[in-house]
Order: structure tokens, then sequence, then C-alpha cells
């Protein structure tokens, strides 16, 4: 990026990065930009030279024509896996240059004037005793624009190394999530592909099996036509002979050929009753198996629906046989608080005792128990009688009364 600042008739260096100071006025280059004297404003960085109309970039003097350079230097590798996006996106990144550009040109004009307006009110010919030769800071001046230039095309190489980056990454981002996307394809079908060779695999078997005992029944029917074929040629032989013997024009060899078409139609015959028979007997077995699977099933079934049933009343019976058990514990307690509240009745009926045992009256006390079934005191009643008598120390009289079937 560079800035002109410039008053008067605006001329600036003959070639980029020279200082020219003229009537005042100074003027800075950066990069390869430069703009003939009579242009009307310029900017330039160091990815390219951008300009607007009526700017130009040249070695000397004269328009030209604006040259775009340095933006598709390093991206030919990337337009190869998506070229639209990638000359959209440049194409956006251009567009905000150029509107930066433009930014840019505004305020160097605005500055331009400024600096101008400044000159005219307060240049060095309006300070007296100022002299006018600036040769000693034209050394510095150019050492300054040195840095600023190196150090802006240090920033620009960075920003594009960053832009490139950053491009790449997306690239490699791409690619991965298409490859990812081509390895779960590739799984899928290696799982789809194992199950149809576990299939295959089974359906092999399966058909070995049956090659195994075709070929079984295959040499038992041809050693079974063997048999039979060595059989009736031995009687076929012994009528030859006799035929020949009573007939010696018969020809022998239409009649063994005759006998040969009618034994292999037998054979071919009996080879289909025995297919037909094997694959009678096995529709027949699978029939069989697949009824005796369901009888079974059935079976099972109602077997397991018994079982339930049982389980349940047998948790029902255990439930009522808690609450029995229940109910005794609770009977059990009450009893046991009643024979307490006894024991207690009774210590107090010795105490009393002893105490009418000290005293010279006595009483008479008749006790009456209600007995259950069982021989459990179900209710108690005193009855005391008091007599003036000194030769009856104690008496105590005791009724048990069995209490009635509950």
């Amino acid at each position: 990026m560079s800035f002109r600042f410039s008053s008067g008739s605006r001329r600036i260096c003959s070639q980029a990065g020279s200082p020219r100071l003229s009537r005042g006025g100074s003027g800075f280059g950066a990069g390869t930009t430069c703009v003939a004297p009579g242009a009307e404003s310029s900017f330039a960085c160091t990815l390219g030279a951008v300009s607007s109309a009526g700017s130009s970039c040249q070695g000397g003097g004269g328009s030209g024509s604006g040259i775009f350079t340095g933006f598709l230097g390093n991206e030919q590798g990337l337009l190869s896996c998506n070229e639209k996006v990638t000359m959209q996106n440049l194409n956006d990144r251009l567009a905000s240059y150029l509107a930066h550009v433009h930014t840019l040109e505004a305020a160097n004009t605005e500055l331009e004037q400024k600096i101008a307006d400044w000159y005219d009110k307060c240049g060095p010919e309006h300070l007296p005793g100022l002299g006018h030769d600036y040769s000693r800071y034209f050394s510095a001046i150019e050492d300054l624009k040195k840095q600023i230039i190196s150090v802006t095309a240090y920033n620009a190489s960075i920003v594009l190394q960053n832009d490139n980056a950053r491009l790449t990454a997306d690239d490699f981002k791409l690619k991965y999530e298409n490859e990812l996307g081509l390895h779960q394809l590739m799984e899928a079908d290696t799982s789809n592909l194992r199950r149809v060779l576990e299939e295959l695999t089974l359906c092999a078997a399966d058909l070995e099996t049956q090659c195994e005992s075709l070929t079984e029944e295959l040499a038992f029917l041809q050693k079974n036509h063997e048999e039979e074929t060595r059989a009736l040629q031995c009687a076929s032989g012994g009528n030859v002979n006799v035929e020949m013997n009573a007939a010696p024009g018969v020809d022998l060899t239409v009649l063994l050929n005759n006998m040969r078409a009618e034994y292999e139609d037998l054979a071919e015959q009996n080879r289909r009753d025995a297919e037909a028979c094997f694959h009678e007997k096995s529709a027949s077995l699978q029939q069989q198996i697949s009824d005796d699977k369901q009888s079974y099933e059935h079976t099972l079934a109602e077997t397991e629906g018994n079982y339930c049933v049982q389980l349940q009343q047998i948790q029902d019976q255990i439930g009522a046989m808690e609450e029995q058990l229940q109910q005794i514990r609770t009977e059990t307690e009450g009893q046991k608080l009643e024979h307490e509240q006894l024991l207690d009745v009774k210590m107090i009926l010795e105490k009393e005792i002893e105490t009418y045992y000290l005293t010279e009256e006595t009483f008479v006390k008749t006790m009456v128990e209600e007995l259950d079934q069982l021989g459990s005191v179900l209710s108690l009643r005193v009855h005391s009688v008091e007599e003036k008598s000194s030769k009856i120390s104690n008496i105590t009289m005791e009724q048990r009364v069995p209490a009635k079937a509950l």
C-alpha cells in the first residue's frame, strides 16, 4: 500500500520508490507503482497495481493501461478441486480490494487538499528565518521509505500465505469429507458382501450334502442297473443259442439293440420313479417335521401356561399363609399382654394377702376365671368377703369356668 501527498502540480516520481519534492510538496511510493503527471489519483499495493479510471502504472511519464498481477500465482493447484468456489472467493476479494482502493483514494485526495491548504497558510515561506534546503533529510527519508516498502511487502506476503493456507485447509477438509463418505460406503458394502458370503457358504454346504446323497443314490442305481443288465444278458444269451439252433437266420444285433433300448428305458423309468419317491418322502418328512415342531411349540406354550397358573396359586397360598401367620402373631401378642396383666393382678393380690395376713380380719376371696379350649384365660373376677374371725387366717377359693366353644 502507498500514499501520495503532493500539492501544486502533483508531480510524482518518475520511477517507483524514488522521492521527489517540488514546491513544498512530498510524494511517497511503494511497491512497483508510480503515477505520471496529469493523473487524477492512484493507489498501489504489494499484491499488484490496482488503479481507477485515469490512473496508470509506468516507469516514466505518459498514460497506460492498469495491470493486475499477483492474485493467481499460487492458486493453480486449488482450482482443480473446486474452480467455481475458488473463483468466487477471488472475485469477492478483488471487489473488497477495489472498494478499499476507492476509499483510500478519496481519503488521499482529502489529505492532499488539507496539506495544500496548510502549506498555503503555514508553509516555510510564511516563517521568517527558515531556509529552504532540505537535502540533509533526503537520506533519512530514503531509508525510511525503503523500510516501509520492505515491511509492507513482508506483511503482504504473510497475508497471501495465510490466504493460501486457509484455502488449502478448506481443500483438504473437503477431500477428507469426500473420503470419509467413501469409507463409510465401502464399510457398508463390505458388511453386505460378508452377509452374502455367509449365505453362499451355507448354500454351498447344503448343495454339497445334496450332491453327495445324489451321488450315492446314482452309484446304487448304477449298481442295480448293471446287475439287472448282467442277468438279462445271461438270460438272453441262452435264448440266442436256442434261436440260433432253431433258426440260424435271425439277426442277433437287432435283437440286442432292441433289448438294450428297452432296458435303458426301464432304467430311466426306474431312476425317475426313485427321484419322485425321494422327493415325495422328503416332502412328507418336511411336513412331519413342521407338524411336530408346531405341536411341540403348542405343548410348550400349554406347559408354560400351566406352570404359570400353578405358580400363581402357590403364590396365593403363600400370601394366605403369611396372613394367617400374621394373625397368629397378633393373637399371641394379645395373649402375652393378657398374661402380663394377669401376672400384675396376681402380684397385687399377693401383696393384699400379705397385708390382710398381718391384720386379724379375714377376707374370703373368690376368683372366677373363664378359660377357652386351649386353656387360655379369657377373664378374671374376684369376690371378697370380710369375716371377723381370728381362727381363719386366710381362705382363697378359685373356680375355673371353661368358656363356650367359639
